[in-house]
């Protein structure tokens, strides 16, 4: 069983900067992904970023070019750097863990984080 820990959400200001992180611990596939969704309220939850064990980014179309994914395999870790946030970036920030499954072939989660709220608000 797989548990997630997520720190790094908070307030800040429309052009401002905030750092999430992510650890991991227990078991899981060595072919995996790690990343981040978020759920603003009434919306779906969306794929914001997310980066494979072998070092493939995928990004939402609305954060590409402000925010960066990246992990420590040696942690099991996953960061997102969040750049020129914008109130539509308001939402809870869930980690996760993906593993690749087939037919058809995509990543599903096996393991979320709690969650973590940010607010980008002047």
């Amino acid at each position: 069983q797989v548990h997630l820990v997520e720190s790094g959400g908070g307030l800040v200001q429309p052009g401002g900067s905030l750092r999430l992180s992510c650890t991991a611990s227990g078991s899981f596939s060595n072919i995996n992904r790690m990343g981040w969704y978020r759920q603003a309220p009434e919306k779906q939850r969306e794929l914001v970023a997310a980066i494979t064990s072998m070092g493939a980014t995928a990004y939402g179309d609305s954060v590409k070019g402000r925010f960066t994914v990246s992990r420590d395999s040696g942690k099991d870790a996953v960061y997102l750097q969040m750049n020129g946030l914008k109130p539509e970036d308001t939402a809870v920030y869930y980690c996760t863990v993906e593993e690749l499954v087939w037919e058809p072939t995509r990543w599903q989660p096996t393991a979320w984080g709690q969650g973590t709220q940010v607010t980008v608000s002047p």
